[in-house]
Formats: C-alpha cells, sequence, structure tokens
C-alpha cells in the first residue's frame, strides 16, 4: 500500500501495524504492558522475510529490551523496529513503561509506550518511464511521533491482555517533509490476546493461543494457535490468520536463558501464487544479574 502511495504522489498513511507469527513469545509490540513480565533482563531479535519472491514484499527486524524493576512492581523498555516495504523504510524507537501490581494469582499491569518513526522514501531505485521526473528524485523522510496503552494480566499458566500498540494516526508527505498527526479513535487498531498452558503429563504441556485485532470499518481478524511443549525445552505448533494464512511453529530452549524460535506461514489467499511463503526467526536471552534468582524458562 505505501509503495503504491509513493507512485500517486508521495502522501501515505504510514503503516506502522506490523505482524508477527511468534508473538507470544514476544509481546512488546503489541503490548507495552509486557515489560517486565519475564521477571529477569529480558532481549529478543526477530527477523522476518514475508512473501518470499514477491518483489517489494515487507522486510522487517525488530529488537526488545525489558526488565522488571523495584520488586518487580514496575517495568521498563525498549522496542526498535526496521520496516522495508518496496521503497519505503521505517525505523522505530519505542520505550515502554508498566505499572505492575500483584495479585494472589500473578500480576496485573498498565503500560504506556512513547516513540518516534522515522520514515524514507528511496524514490531513485523506483523504475520511472519519464526520466529526469523531478518527483521521484533523491531520498525524502520525515519523522513522526506516535504511542501506545495496554493492560497485561499474567498467572504462572495463563496471560491475557488489551492493547492500542499505535495511538495516533500518522499521514505523511515525505516528498514535502510534512506530516499530519492527530489522535483518531475509530482509526486505532485493538489487539486482545491470550493464552493458557495445561499439563498432560510429567513431560509434555498444551499451550493454546490467541490474539484478536480489531478496528473500525473492518472486518475482525483472529489468530489461534495451539503448541506442545516436551520436556521443557522443545515447543512445536500451528497456527492460524483468518482470511490470510496457517503457520508452523517450533522454538527450542538451547538453555534456561538462551531460546531460538522459527516459523513458515504458508499463504491462502491469492499471493500464494506469486509468493513461497512467509519466514520468521526469533533469538532470545534472559540475563541473571541476581543470583538469588533461579532464570527458569517462561510458558509466555
Amino acid at each position: 500500500m505505501l509503495f503504491l502511495s509513493v507512485m500517486l504522489g508521495h502522501q501515505a498513511q504510514a503503516q506502522f501495524e506490523p505482524q508477527f507469527t511468534q508473538y507470544m513469545f514476544n509481546e512488546m509490540f503489541i503490548n507495552p504492558a509486557y515489560a517486565g513480565s519475564r521477571e529477569h533482563m529480558s532481549m529478543t531479535l526477530l527477523y522476518r522475510n514475508q512473501w518470499v519472491g514477491l518483489e517489494g514484499a515487507p522486510t522487517t527486524q525488530t529488537f526488545t529490551a525489558h526488565t522488571p524493576l523495584r520488586n518487580d512492581r514496575m517495568g521498563i523498555g525498549l522496542s526498535i523496529m526496521n520496516e522495508e516495504i518496496g521503497v519505503t523504510r521505517d525505523l522505530s524507537f519505542y520505550g515502554n513503561y508498566a505499572y505492575r501490581m500483584p495479585t494472589s494469582f500473578g500480576f496485573v499491569s498498565l503500560g504506556l509506550s512513547a516513540g518516534l518513526i522515522n520514515h524514507t522514501e528511496r524514490l531513485s531505485d523506483l523504475n520511472i518511464r519519464e526520466q529526469g521526473d523531478e518527483s521521484f528524485i533523491g531520498t525524502p523522510r520525515v519523522t513522526v511521533p506516535n504511542a501506545g496503552f495496554g493492560t497485561f494480566v499474567q498467572g504462572r499458566n495463563f496471560y491475557a491482555g488489551v492493547s492500542i500498540p499505535r495511538m495516533i494516526k500518522n499521514t505523511v508527505d515525505a516528498g514535502a517533509s510534512k506530516s499530519e498527526n492527530k489522535i483518531e479513535m475509530q482509526s486505532w487498531h485493538y489487539y486482545i490476546t491470550g493464552g493458557y498452558v495445561q499439563p498432560l503429563n510429567e513431560t509434555i504441556k498444551m499451550k493454546a493461543t490467541s490474539m484478536v485485532k480489531a478496528v473500525s470499518g473492518a472486518p475482525l481478524i483472529g489468530e489461534f494457535g495451539l503448541h506442545a511443549l516436551f520436556h521443557e525445552t522443545f515447543w512445536i505448533g500451528a497456527a492460524y490468520r483468518t482470511g490470510d494464512a496457517w503457520a508452523a511453529i517450533a522454538q527450542f530452549q538451547i538453555n534456561n536463558q538462551l531460546r531460538m524460535g522459527y516459523s513458515y506461514d504458508f499463504t491462502t489467499t491469492e499471493l500464494r501464487n506469486h509468493s513461497s511463503g512467509t519466514h520468521e526467526i526469533t533469538l532470545g536471552y534472559d540475563f541473571s544479574f541476581n543470583k538469588k534468582k533461579v532464570v527458569t524458562p517462561r510458558y509466555f
């Protein structure tokens, strides 16, 4: 969509709603209240190559880091994302803050995020029939603000969250280095997530996950997954995104601190005729600076 907007005059409503298949292992980009939820400082890297084989398809790289503070009553975090679609690039930096309230079953958190998004258009990369058109010369860019809000409920074997990751509607005209930034509730994207782990025996646990995305004037999008955990070490599962794709997901807990994940999306739309699917790779690490705390593998 951004690519087409560039072709039609450089004005676009910036697409700042990234899509991740392995969201259930790192919800920082979906919900700022997730900050501090892993009980230790945690970092995650992600690489996503969407619709492989389709020219101009999205590629996304992310880095997140978050940690609890003050006896786990607060959490802070940092989120960085680089996303390229066609000739456009969005580089975002967000700071996250969560206030975590202990309960009899775990924690209830309220979170806020704020940051900047740098939008760039590499117009010189376009293949233009009429050479010399000054409308398609250079690399215009513009930086816009955004903010988000979320709630997160967490227990030992379950979690649930509701969030609005981006509350400001950004309309950019990179060619003129201008942007319009305003809060419009009807343009908010709501994310509702949840998950539950059920032990089957001493070595196998089952985890069900779900995410529903809602925005005014558009159909609901649901993502539903079922995963099995073997010996607290290896996750394997499948997920379905309504009207879009099936996915196979695996994650290996290399040790108590290091984990690696991979997913492959089988596209179910007409794009399957032009693409060989979507690959996503994650790498996570949990630090342990407090020797009194033992790092244990987490389910969410």
